[in-house]
C-alpha cells in the first residue's frame, strides 16, 4: 500500500498534539514547527496529485481491513487536487497570522491550526460516509476553537450560534448515515453504490429520504440558502485569518455532493434522480442572488467579504447542479480560483481593520493605503469575475457548460448579473474605504469618529511577513489564470473519471492498490 495516502492527515495529528504538549510555552518554536508541517505537508500534497495524475485510484486499508469490512482512503484525482488545494491555502494564512501577531492573541493558535488541517484532509481523503461524518467533526471541534481565538464578547457570540448550527448539522448526518446503513447494509462509500444499484424499486423509499438528508447535511456545510444564515455573522465576526482558512471549509461541502452524488446516487439511480439539478439548482440561484445583494449592503468590510464567499459559493454550486461532465470540470477550477481569492480577500480585509477599522465610511487615510488598495482592488476583480484574473476564466466556463441546459438563459442572467452587483458592491466599498478617505483628511471634529474595534488585544506585527502572505495569494491567481490550458486539463480528466465511477468502485472492492 502507498502510505503517502494517509501522509497529510498523520502529519497534522502528529504535529498538533507535540505543539500542545512540547512547544505550549515557547512561541517562537510553535511558529518555526508550523511553518515546517505546512511546507511538508505541500510537498506530500504535491508527491500524492502527481501518483493521481495518471488516472490510477490508490487505496489504503486501515489495519489491512478490506473493504468493505474496513475503513478506506482513496486517493483519486478529486482528493488529491483538494489536498494540493488545502495545502496551498494554508501557507499563505499561516505566514499571515505570524506576521500579523494573530497567532499570539489567544491560546492553542497553531495546534488548532494543524488539527484544522487533519480534519479537512481526512475528509477529503476518506472512502467510508461514517469517517467522514468523523472527520467533519474533527475540523468542526478545531474550528470552534480558532473561531474565539482572540476573545471578546462579539466572537464568543458568534462561536455560539456556528457551534449550534453546525451541531444541528451533525446531528442530520447521523440521521442520514443511520437511514442508509439501515437501507444497504454499508457505509462504505464504494459498497454503498453497489447496493443502491441492486436495491428493488420498491425498497427505494428509504433511500430517497437519506439521500434528501445527506443533501441537506452538505448544503449547511456549503452554506446553501436558506441554510447559510451561520456564515456572515461567523465569519465576518472570527479572526479573519481564521476566516480565510474557513474558505477551504465550504469547499467540503462542495466536495462531498460531488463525491457521493457521482458514486452512490449518481444520474442512473432512478430513485435519486433529479435531487442535485431540480433540488439544488433554485437553491443555488437564490444564494448567488442573497451573496450579491449582502455585498451591495454591507456596512462592514469583514461582513461584506463573508457575502462575496456565500455568492462564489452559489456560482459554484450552480455549475455541480448541471451534473455534467463539462460543468463539473469549471465546478473544479473554479473551486480552486474561489478558495483562494476568498482568502485573499479575507486577509486584505484584515490590513484594513488593522490600520482604519471595518466601517465601510470615509475616514483619514490609513497607513500603506495604496498598497492596501491594490491589493483589495487585485481581490475584487478577482471574486466579481472579472478580467484578466482565474475569476473570469471561471465564470466563462461555467457560462459555457451552462449554455445546453434547459434553463439556460436563468442561469446566464443570475450570474451575470450576480457579477455586476458583486463589481457595483465591491466598487463602492473600494472608494469610501481608499478614495473618499482623502477628503476627510483634514475634517478635525466633523470627521467620523473611530469605530470600537472587536475587543483584539495589540499585537507585535511583522508587516512585512503579513504582507508577504497576501502576496502569495495573489501569485497563486495568477498561476492559475497563467496556466488556466493544464489546469482545465486536470478539471476535465477528474470529472471524467467522477463520472465513470466503475472505477472507484473496482479499486476500493476489488483490492486493486
Amino acid at each position: 500500500m502507498n502510505h503517502w495516502i494517509v501522509a497529510p492527515i498523520v502529519l497534522p495529528a502528529i504535529l498538533a498534539p507535540f505543539i500542545i504538549m512540547v512547544l505550549r510555552y515557547h512561541l517562537d518554536l510553535q511558529r518555526i514547527f508550523s511553518v515546517a508541517g505546512v511546507v511538508a505537508l505541500l510537498g506530500i500534497a504535491l508527491t500524492i496529485t502527481a501518483q493521481a495524475s495518471g488516472g490510477d485510484i490508490q487505496v489504503y486499508e486501515l489495519g489491512d481491513w478490506p473493504a468493505p469490512f474496513g475503513i478506506v482512503m482513496v486517493l483519486d484525482r478529486m482528493s488529491a487536487m483538494m489536498v494540493l488545494l488545502t495545502a496551498l491555502l494554508a501557507l499563505p494564512i499561516v505566514l499571515y497570522a505570524i506576521g500579523s501577531g494573530w497567532d499570539q492573541r489567544g491560546n492553542h493558535f497553531h495546534a488548532l491550526f494543524h488539527f484544522q488541517l487533519m480534519g479537512v484532509c481526512g475528509a477529503f481523503l476518506t472512502g467510508d460516509a461514517f469517517n467522514l461524518f468523523v472527520f467533519f467533526e474533527v475540523l468542526l471541534i478545531a474550528s470552534y476553537g480558532l473561531m474565539t481565538h482572540g476573545g471578546g464578547s462579539v466572537r464568543l457570540k458568534a462561536g455560539v450560534q456556528y457551534v449550534a448550527y453546525n451541531l444541528l448539522g451533525s446531528t442530520l448526518f447521523l440521521f442520514a448515515l443511520g437511514t442508509l446503513y439501515g437501507v444497504t447494509g454499508t457505509l462504505n462509500m464504494a459498497d454503498i453504490a453497489v447496493r443502491v444499484a441492486e436495491l428493488p424499486p420498491e425498497d427505494t423509499a428509504l433511500l430517497r429520504v437519506g439521500a434528501v438528508l445527506l443533501l441537506l447535511v452538505f448544503c449547511i456545510k456549503a452554506a446553501v440558502l436558506p441554510l447559510h444564515f451561520w456564515l456572515p455573522a461567523s465569519y465576518a465576526n472570527a479572526p479573519l485569518p481564521v476566516a480565510a482558512l474557513f474558505a477551504i471549509m465550504t469547499k467540503v461541502g462542495a466536495y462531498s455532493i460531488l463525491r457521493m452524488y457521482t458514486l452512490a446516487f449518481g444520474p442512473e439511480v432512478e430513485a435519486t434522480q433529479g435531487l442535485v439539478g431540480d433540488w439544488l439548482q433554485p437553491a443555488a440561484v437564490l444564494t448567488l442572488a442573497v451573496g450579491a445583494i449582502g455585498i451591495l449592503g454591507a456596512q462592514h468590510i469583514a461582513r461584506m467579504v463573508a457575502f462575496c464567499a456565500i455568492a462564489s459559493m452559489g456560482t459554484l454550486l450552480i455549475a455541480i447542479s448541471l451534473f455534467t461532465p463539462e460543468a463539473t470540470a469549471a465546478a473544479l477550477y473554479y473551486i480552486f480560483h474561489s478558495t483562494l481569492a476568498t482568502a485573499l480577500l479575507f486577509l486584505v480585509a484584515d490590513l484594513v481593520m488593522e490600520r482604519r477599522g471595518g466601517t465601510i465610511t470615509p475616514k483619514p487615510p490609513m497607513p500603506q493605503s495604496g498598497l492596501v488598495a491594490a491589493l483589495f482592488f487585485v481581490g475584487a476583480i478577482a471574486i466579481a469575475g472579472m478580467p484578466p484574473l482565474s475569476g473570469f476564466v471561471g465564470k466563462l466556463l461555467v457560462l459555457d457548460a451552462a449554455r445546453d441546459a434547459s434553463n439556460a438563459n436563468a442561469v446566464w442572467f443570475v450570474i451575470l448579473v450576480g457579477s455586476f452587483v458583486t463589481i457595483v458592491g465591491l466598487a463602492r466599498a473600494g472608494s469610501l474605504i481608499f478614495w473618499k478617505s482623502h477628503d476627510v483628511e483634514y475634517a478635525g471634529e466633523d470627521a467620523p469618529e473611530e469605530e470600537e474595534t472587536d475587543e483584539r488585544s495589540a499585537p507585535e506585527p511583522q508587516p512585512g511577513l503579513a504582507f508577504t502572505a497576501v502576496f502569495g495569494a495573489v501569485a497563486g491567481l495568477i498561476l492559475l489564470t497563467l496556466f488556466a490550458g493544464p489546469a482545465l486539463e486536470y478539471t476535465s480528466k477528474t470529472a471524467e473519471q467522477l463520472f465513470t465511477p466503475e472505477r472507484y468502485i473496482s479499486a476500493v472492492l476489488g483490492g486493486e492498490e
